[in-house]
């Protein structure tokens, strides 16, 4: 069976595998099972041919018979909110979140506003190879609409999970980095309705990301780094394309590591719960357990990727989640990584311990982390996993296979992990010191290519 959907949807280059004729294929997968009780919702993020894509897959579907929602322009939490709200059997987001500009995307979300379990995922895939090409007689097409109160919904559900006259006294300088994406229409209302003295960067919707990069890596947000001191700003803030991830920078220009960031938020949650259990994926630093364990915290670790995790967060009834690249997960508001709830609840905390964000972290545990990639035929991985794991494993180490290859050692541990979407293995390696975590994905970067230079010969 065709393989659609990567870790978090599905992601093609426009004009290369992502094409009208590959959406309309897949729009009408969709439609064959997709409920026709409830209207599917349709949102879209502000990349260049997302608006157009969003179109055409509401056409198909309309064609097909079902009552189409248009959420319109938006971030993904914030359609994913709506869902449920709004009565929507299912949804389809036009994203490709974090990715750069020629890229493009679907994302289906249930109708609990959780994206879509992988099941869901195979049923679309099977329809998608079977050509499935539903439609409706003349007299039962379906009809598209539009809701255009999403952003304030949103905006409006993420206040009232917040202490707002607490935040709004401390009267917060915040440099906001929009990132030309869909944050535009709600985090600089969000910050408004704060109370927060606001400077935006980059806070036009432009698909073509004209002021920095989409992902809200360190290396992409110099231009934030800069503002936030020069303005004299209590803190930074910058999101990704879809708004579904928040990064931060302090008063000095200090970027905020995610996995410090992550951390930090685990721990308040579960000192204010009071014990509770925290998920995230088998990647993430082990500052999340130190943080929390004094608290009565207890870490639950999935595979990677968002579906993973708050989907075990709803099972173990987490008291917060996420990953360490600014997808953060409050249950409070909602089950989806969410940007500006990530935002908003760092305020609140900051407002109730009254500190600066770097004093809020300071004390945070820090490891040092690697992350590296090496090449790996698609048709290996399997393979390559098996023989690294007997490789690592002859002297007696720890090995979780959860996801991947994870190996404990004295030093640390290191992930090797095939991508779900690019011929390579991903890896990672933490260490409390540089060097040592260096030294560890060195390891396993050897492992690796040794694995597939010896599979490749077999064949």
């Amino acid at each position: 069976m065709t393989r659609l959907f990567g870790t978090n949807g599905i992601r093609e280059v426009v004009g290369g595998a992502f094409t009208a004729p590959f959406v309309t294929r897949v729009a009408a997968a969709i439609a064959s099972v997709a409920p026709t009780d409830r209207p599917v919702a349709v949102g879209w993020d502000g990349r260049t041919s997302s608006l157009e894509f969003a179109r055409l897959v509401g056409a198909v579907l309309a064609v097909a018979g079902h009552r189409v929602l248009e959420l319109g322009l938006l971030p993904t939490p914030a359609i994913q909110y709506s869902v449920p709200r709004v009565g929507a059997g299912f949804a389809v987001i036009v994203t490709a979140s974090h990715n750069p500009p020629e890229f493009n995307g679907l994302k289906c979300i249930a109708s609990d506003g959780l994206e879509a379990p992988r099941d869901l995922e195979e049923r679309i895939e099977a329809a998608y190879d079977a050509a499935t090409t539903p439609a409706a007689p003349f007299d039962r097409m379906g009809e598209v609409s539009a809701d255009p109160h999403g952003a304030e919904r949103y905006v409006q559900g993420i206040l009232g999970c917040v202490d707002r006259d607490r935040i709004e006294a401390r009267r917060f300088h915040v440099a906001l980095d929009c990132g030309n994406g869909a944050s535009v229409p709600t985090s600089p209302r969000l910050l408004r309705r704060l109370g927060c003295r606001t400077v935006t960067l980059n806070g036009h919707v432009d698909g073509t990301f004209p002021g920095r990069r989409s992902e809200p890596v360190e290396a992409n947000v110099g231009d934030l780094k800069r503002l936030v001191p020069s303005v004299g700003a209590d803190l930074g803030v910058a999101h990704d394309g879809d708004a579904d991830r928040a990064v931060f920078v302090a008063a000095d220009g200090t970027y905020v590591p995610g996995e410090t960031m992550l951390a930090a938020l685990a721990r308040d949650a579960v000192e204010r719960a009071g014990g509770g259990v925290v998920v995230v994926p088998v990647s993430t630093s082990r500052a999340v357990e130190e943080a929390i364990a004094p608290f009565g915290g207890r870490v639950v670790y999935t595979r990677v990727g968002s579906p993973a995790v708050v989907r075990a967060m709803r099972e173990q009834r987490a008291v917060f989640g996420g990953e360490d690249n600014g997808g953060l997960v409050f249950p409070a508001l909602q089950l989806a990584r969410d940007g500006a709830m990530a935002v908003a609840t760092t305020l609140d905390v900051l407002a109730r311990r009254q500190l600066s964000l770097a004093d809020w972290v300071r004390d945070v545990p820090r490891y040092a982390l690697v992350k590296e990639a090496v090449e790996c035929p698609v048709a290996l991985r399997e393979t390559v996993l098996a023989r690294v794991a007997e490789t690592l494993g002859r002297g007696g180490a720890r090995i979780d296979r959860l996801d991947g290859v994870k190996v404990y050692s004295s030093r640390g541990w290191m992930l090797l992990r095939p991508s779900g979407t690019e011929p390579i293995f991903r890896v990672v390696a933490e260490a409390p010191a540089p060097h040592e975590a260096r030294a560890l994905a060195d390891e396993g970067l050897r492992a690796v290519r040794d694995a597939v230079a010896a599979l490749s010969g077999d064949r």
